[in-house]
């Protein structure tokens, strides 16, 4: 069996070379390898269906493919299932194609590879030089081809081949009546109002002297003719240099346009899994989030566009490095006295390994400091070249989390990269501070940003902005600047109250509080191991401080390790693009909101994305605290953040949280107002199953969280005195939904102390009992109810309340806690003692009788307690003188 096939997301060029190698391979059949872009597919629908057998893939037996035919494409990552079949020895493989060679090709047998403008065109001299035969219709459809990947001949590619190729097709009978209502389509609605937002989110970037322009757009559905729209906003701004991402559904579109020679756009878009020409490429990113793919983009920008930065420039030399066979000791006192945290391990010259701070520490506490280096070293370490990229730097030390990382010259070492190093280009690199496109967006270094002083007047308290001022101004004198972040900046644009204020400092956060403390006669707490400090006023309101830090995770639900950054690699750390707001407190910049991340647009679009791809790989707590925010503010979790919340869940990821971030996470749920619609999403996910299998959240498990919200909010109606911790109400409903035989293995995984963990499960079987049987006895008297009801708790007779459907136990819990809790004998012990009664356990006894008798209404005076106490005294004395008695005898 013969096969023609092209890439996936087949364009109009591609067809047309399906279409023209049939000419030359008549019996082979017309596959596409997966998806078209949607103007293919509609002209396929009302056109080319009718005019050729093309093949569906569903159900085609790929091993008897003989001969595979690919056109437009010769990369193995591109034509999907055919990949395997490419690369069977015994498949012949033909290829037509006009692209630059890239790492993945597949060689041929017959190879056609030429730089002209279309592919078509290649195929189209071969069809005229054989004298083959073309309709009217089939050389229309083989000049659209052209047309399209020639810009109507306006590309820099276009070559005079494509011309006299086009021509050939006229002469043909090519309608170019369909050329230009396919070529020059109308844009839509959907499409102008894309256009329009990227035109407002470009940013131009001077990267070695180049002007590039990055625009990046987020749509929850797929538009099409994306890079028409690219192709316009190219034209319309006269750009040498764009790269637009746009985020459709739960992928990424990537697609750039070049018009010199500096920039090689296929061959950043054949890094994203993609291809194409020098001066025009696309790729479709799936793995990654628009903020990852946006960084990756403009790393990849600075290590392609000459002079880029190299590891040559980066590094530090001469380099401290200890030998092999030397002792700990001796490695300890090299890394004090050149203050540094990390070196290699040599052996005859040669690097062997890296040995760091930390083991050494670790080792010499344990008395290890006779011990040899090499016995402890870590043999299993990355070097790159004197010429390496800046992108591959910061894979290994920061993707890989190497400490060091040692630069060669062959094999001789010359150099070595430190975090801080890479940091310190990070943070001083001028050319990622970005130039807004359009004027009116008012962008700078920070992104996307405008002033919102007029929203804090509006929103917040006088002395609150009063504050602000005063830390900024106070940043200000040390040479800082410092930012108020988070959730308080999401809040106040969403106009919530929220004074929980978060602030982080560019410089030293903990010196920074510790003297604003002073300056302001109030307390600073602080906490050096995560250069964060808590400002503490005298009405007790807080703010948290932290020194600008970028965060990273040794393995997966690990916690953080903390290194040092700029607000931006702050910010980056960050769950969720809503929370990465940030808003400038220093004097000259005040009230100046900053956006690195499109969090303003999420906003607006009441959506939750998280920032990159591993987020909650590295954080499976985020996955709860998703579902919290969704439910609260009436968002909705992004599709590709969803797709990998349930991928974090399928790994089993929330199986390796520790029991208290767990439970953390999932007390702040029960805190919301209505935990419900939370509770309802972590079932969809998977989450409650992770936690327990017979966690299921079934009709009966809503209508139990309906109730208790019920009883709670009469509690609160009530205006009762005693404090009520609502989350336990529900916290218990919860537990209660669990198999009796999972409950201890729940709580111990939630890793609660031992004594809550025996209240917990006391207080589920006590509830179970009372409702079961001793509400259900006739003729019970307030004080029968009271003894009952007297051990346990509000949030315990409440959930008690909301699990019962009987109106007679939800009465008596009623008149407990309005009445009967508050009833006391107005005697006490001093009258007891008066009355000739030693002190003793008795007195107990006949106070608790005297209250019974109150509560059921058989005394009503102080006189009626006293002769009741009186009476009950004289009968416990008739009692023991029996008892004499009866010992006696």
């Amino acid at each position: 069996m013969e096969v023609i096939t092209t890439h996936l997301n087949a364009d109009f060029d591609a067809m047309a070379s399906m279409v023209a190698a049939k000419k030359l391979y008549p019996d082979a059949l017309l596959v596409f390898p997966g998806s078209q872009e949607k103007n293919l597919r509609d002209f396929f629908v009302h056109t080319a269906g009718y005019l050729f057998d093309f093949t569906k893939l569903k159900g085609l037996d790929l091993s008897s493919i003989s001969r595979l035919i690919l056109v437009d494409t010769r990369q193995a990552s591109r034509i999907g299932k055919f990949q395997e079949v490419a690369l069977r020895p015994e498949v012949e493989v033909h290829i037509y194609d006009h692209h630059p060679r890239a790492d993945d090709d597949i060689q041929g047998t017959v190879e056609v590879v030429r730089p002209v403008g279309a592919t078509v065109t290649l195929l189209t001299h071969i069809l005229r030089e054989r004298g083959v035969p073309l309709t009217p219709e089939e050389a229309t459809i083989l000049i659209v081809g052209i047309f399209e990947d020639t810009g109507s001949f306006t590309f820099s590619s276009t070559t005079p081949e494509d011309f006299r190729a086009a021509a050939f097709l006229v002469e043909c009978g090519a309608d170019l009546n369909v050329v230009a209502d396919l070529v020059t389509r109308e844009l839509t609605s959907e499409q102008v109002a894309l256009l329009h937002e990227l035109l407002h989110s470009a940013r131009t970037y001077n990267i070695q002297g180049v002007e590039v322009c990055i625009a990046t757009v987020s749509v929850d559905r797929y538009v099409g003719d994306f890079a028409v729209l690219v192709h316009k906003l190219k034209d319309m701004e006269n750009l040498d240099v764009v790269f637009a991402l746009a985020r459709m559904e739960d992928r990424i579109y990537l697609v750039a346009r070049s018009r010199i020679p500096d920039v090689n756009v296929g061959e950043i878009a054949a890094y994203f899994g993609g291809g194409g020409h020098a001066t025009a490429a696309s790729a479709t990113i799936r793995e990654l989030t628009l903020i990852q793919a946006e960084d990756r983009l403009f790393d990849l920008l600075q290590s392609t566009i000459k002079p880029a930065v190299t590891a040559r420039t980066l590094m530090s030399s001469p380099v401290i490095t200890i030998e092999a066979h030397a002792d700990l000791a001796h490695a300890e006192q090299l890394m004090v006295r050149y203050n540094i945290n990390a070196m290699p391990v040599l052996e005859n010259g040669r690097i062997v390994g890296l040995i760091n701070r930390q083991v050494l520490e670790k080792a010499i506490y344990h008395g290890l400091q006779a011990e040899k280096v090499r016995e402890y070293m870590n043999p299993e370490f990355a070097t790159i070249g004197v010429e390496g990229r800046l992108v591959d730097i910061q894979k290994y030390l920061v993707e890989h989390q190497q400490r060091i990382l040692p630069v060669m010259d062959g094999e001789t070492l010359v150099g070595v990269i430190t975090r801080r190093d890479l940091l310190n280009h990070l943070i001083t690199d001028r050319s990622r501070e970005p130039t807004a496109l359009k004027d009116d967006l008012g962008a700078g270094p920070w992104g996307k940003q405008k002033n919102i002083v007029g929203v804090m007047a509006e929103q917040l308290p006088k002395n609150i902005i009063t504050l602000l001022r005063s830390l900024g101004e106070h940043a200000e004198n040390m040479g800082y600047k410092v930012y108020a972040v988070g959730g308080f900046i999401r809040d106040l644009l969403l106009r919530r109250p929220n004074l929980d204020i978060d602030v982080v400092v560019e410089g030293d956060g903990i010196h920074f509080a510790r003297t604003f403390a002073e300056k302001a006669g109030i307390r600073a707490r602080c906490h050096k191991k995560f250069n964060t400090a808590v400002l503490i006023f005298p009405d007790q309101l807080k703010v948290d401080v932290a020194t600008a830090r970028l965060e990273y995770y040794q393995y997966p639900a690990a916690l953080p390790i903390v290194q040092f950054g700029s607000l931006k690699m702050d910010l980056y750390r960050r769950d969720f693009t809503i929370n990465t707001l940030a808003v400038a407190l220093n004097s000259k910049e005040f009230g100046t909101l900053i956006d690195f991340f499109g969090g303003q647009k999420d906003l607006k679009e009441k959506a939750i994305r998280v920032l990159h791809n591993l987020s909650f790989v590295e954080d499976p707590t985020r996955i709860l605290r998703a579902i919290r925010f969704e439910q609260r503010f009436g968002f909705r979790v992004g599709k590709q953040t969803a797709s990998l919340m349930r991928n974090a869940v399928k790994m089993g990821l929330i199986d390796r949280l520790g029991g208290q971030r767990l439970f953390h996470e999932l007390q702040h749920i029960f805190m919301e107002e209505d935990p419900l619609p939370a509770l309802r999403r972590l079932g969809e996910f998977g989450v409650m199953e992770a936690l327990c299998p017979s966690a299921c959240f079934d009709a009966k498990a809503e209508q139990l969280f309906i109730k208790i919200k019920e009883v709670i909010l009469w509690y609160k109606l009530s205006f009762l005195d005693e404090p009520l911790e609502a989350w336990r109400v529900y916290f218990l409903g919860f537990l209660s939904r669990i198999k009796p035989s999972d409950l201890s293995n729940v709580l111990a995984r939630l890793d609660l102390p031992h004594n809550a963990r025996e209240r917990i499960v006391w207080a589920l079987q006590k509830v179970n009992d009372v409702l079961s049987e001793f509400l259900r006895l006739p003729g019970l008297r307030p004080s029968d109810i009271y003894r009952a009801l007297q051990p346990f708790r509000p949030e315990e007779l409440l959930f008690m309340m909301a699990k019962t459907n009987r109106e007679e136990v939800k009465r008596a819990v009623s008149y407990y806690c309005h009445r009967y809790r508050y009833v006391k004998p107005d005697i006490g012990g001093r009258d007891l003692k008066a009355m000739g009664l030693p002190p003793g356990p008795l007195y107990t006894n006949i106070l608790r009788a005297v209250r019974d008798a109150k509560l059921n209404g058989d005394v009503k005076t102080l006189e009626d307690e006293l002769r009741l106490a009186q009476n009950l005294m004289a009968a416990a004395a008739d009692q023991k003188k029996e008892e004499l008695h009866a010992g006696h005898s």
